[in-house]
This record gives C-alpha cells, sequence and structure tokens, in this order.
C-alpha cells in the first residue's frame, strides 16, 4: 500500500456499542468505588477510638491494633447494608466487644501476654496512676472491664452499653457498681485520698 491510497480491506477502529451488560459493570464498578473510599473514611476516622478501646481491654497496643483489624474486617462484607445506619460508632463498638469477648474465650487460661520476656529482671513497678488503674482494670471479669471501660472512658450512656453488649440495663448499672467498688477496694484507701 502506497501513501495517500486507502486500505480497503481495513476495518475501521469503532467502539462497540454499550450494551446493558456493560453498562450494569460500569455502574457496579463505580458503586464498589464509592463504597471503599466510604469505608475508607469511616476507617481513618474511627481507628484511633476503636484501638484506644480495645488497648483497655487486652493491655496489648499490638493485640489492639489487631483487634481493630477483625473488627474492620468483619464489618466490610456487610458495609453497604450497615453504612445508612443511624449509629455507626455503637455498631463499631459492638463488633469490637465481641471481638475481645471472641479472643478471649480462644486464648488459653494459661497464656500470659508480657512486653517483655519473664527470665529477665524488670525495673520495681512504679505506683503511677495509669499503671495502678491498669492493673485494677485487669483484675476485673472481662464483661465488668467492657462496662467500665465503655461507661467510664468512653463516657457513653447506659443504654447505650446495655444495647452494645446484649444486655439490661439494670445489669449495666448493677455490674458497674461493683466494678467501681471492686476498683477502689484494689487501689486502697492510700490511692483513694489521693
Amino acid at each position: 500500500m502506497t501513501s495517500g491510497q486507502a486500505d480497503l480491506y481495513a476495518v475501521p477502529a469503532v467502539d462497540p456499542p454499550a450494551g446493558p451488560l456493560s453498562r450494569w459493570g460500569i455502574a457496579r464498578r463505580r458503586e464498589r468505588s464509592a463504597r471503599d473510599e466510604d469505608f475508607s473514611a469511616f476507617v481513618a476516622a474511627s481507628a484511633p477510638r476503636l484501638r484506644r478501646t480495645a488497648y483497655l481491654m487486652c493491655r496489648d497496643w499490638h493485640l489492639a491494633q489487631d483487634l481493630t483489624q477483625i473488627t474492620f474486617a468483619k464489618m466490610y462484607p456487610s458495609w453497604g447494608r450497615i453504612r445508612q445506619s443511624a449509629n455507626l460508632d455503637a455498631y463499631s463498638r459492638r463488633v469490637l466487644m465481641n471481638t475481645v469477648f471472641d479472643q478471649r474465650k480462644r486464648r488459653s487460661d494459661t497464656e500470659v501476654v508480657c512486653a517483655r520476656l519473664p527470665e529477665q529482671p524488670g525495673p520495681e513497678p512504679t505506683s503511677d496512676l495509669h499503671v495502678a488503674l491498669m492493673t485494677a482494670l485487669a483484675a476485673l471479669p472481662l464483661r465488668d472491664q467492657a462496662i467500665v471501660v465503655l461507661r467510664h472512658w468512653e463516657d457513653q450512656s447506659v443504654a447505650t452499653v446495655a444495647g452494645i453488649l446484649g444486655i439490661s440495663a439494670s445489669a449495666v448499672k448493677m455490674r458497674d457498681a461493683r466494678a467501681l467498688s471492686r476498683i477502689r477496694a484494689l487501689l486502697g484507701e492510700d490511692f483513694a485520698a489521693t
């Protein structure tokens, strides 16, 4: 073929007609992209709060990070349904608490998570407020820990805590009062005076 001559056998480059299946696929990809962006924004906004709550429940930042990631992994498949929910914060807290409870059930009672190896002598424990409170919180049963963390750390109402944990409001009040009196007993009179 010489320049200036048209190729009679060439097929003209024409985009295939956009059929209903093609349009559906494009719309589906756009919808998924918007849903993923929405979920990513929720994760960025709520991850620090959930990680702090998980840390208060397990006292290990690495495990708290894992529990937070598991929470988001459990929420993602149903994100299309729950993102229109009135209270995503309460929903995410409930998923996190269920994840903490499940993790605690799976872990052996003999397994102890330590920040350092037990063979190495560590520094003498300090009477720092944070350490004393975390130790007292760790002495409570798991459900009581959850109630104290949600009620007093996250400042949630009794009704909200009852909804998150799936128990009655009167049970939350009763367990909260018992847990606080147990913490006061563990901390002692000298600590209460300061």
